[in-house]
């Protein structure tokens, strides 16, 4: 397994969705990654204060994304030190595994809010008591049909850094 404390090279670069494994599985059998997916809130990242603290992607109604495009992780955690992508990166630390779904920036183009142009609307509603990652959360406005989807990865305690795993549901030999 990697050193926890490297920056994955498989995640630099590119825009990506994280969920857990058993999510995952409900986004293939949906077709679609949901801005507002039925899960407790217990569960969701952020949500322990109620909807006036949810993460400011979850108030536009939006699939939150890491846009690693240029992401330098020591320069942006000391600009940064409040941002929470190591509790996400190589896996969800509470989850012990997470699966990293690449998104093809192309096919959502229509409805995509750059990480720069969220932080700006976040400053412009004044949205300050919803958490956002500055620079690197990217914002898809509406549900991400699998198409979308150009590699899947699962990383955790268990399972060998960035394995990749297939887009395409498994299902049982009849």
């Amino acid at each position: 397994m990697t050193d926890e404390t490297e920056f994955p090279n498989v995640l630099h670069g590119l825009l990506w969705h994280a969920t857990h494994p058993d999510r995952y599985q409900k986004i293939l059998e949906a077709g679609l990654i949901l801005p507002n997916p039925p899960i407790p809130d217990c569960e969701r990242w952020k949500t322990g204060g109620g909807p006036e603290y949810y993460p400011y992607v979850r108030t536009l109604g939006g699939v939150s994304l890491f846009d690693f495009y240029g992401f330098e992780p020591e320069s942006y955690s000391a600009k940064y030190p409040l941002s929470t992508w190591q509790e996400f990166v190589p896996y969800r630390h509470c989850w012990g595994i997470s699966v990293w779904i690449e998104i093809d920036r192309h096919t959502i183009a229509d409805h995509f809010v750059s990480a720069e142009t969220l932080l700006k609307r976040w400053h412009q509603d004044k949205a300050y008591g919803h958490t956002i990652m500055p620079k690197i959360e990217a914002a898809y406005l509406g549900p991400i049909p699998v198409r979308a989807f150009r590699r899947v990865f699962i990383s955790g305690v268990d399972v060998p850094c960035f394995e990749e795993v297939p887009i395409e549901p498994q299902r049982e030999e009849l």
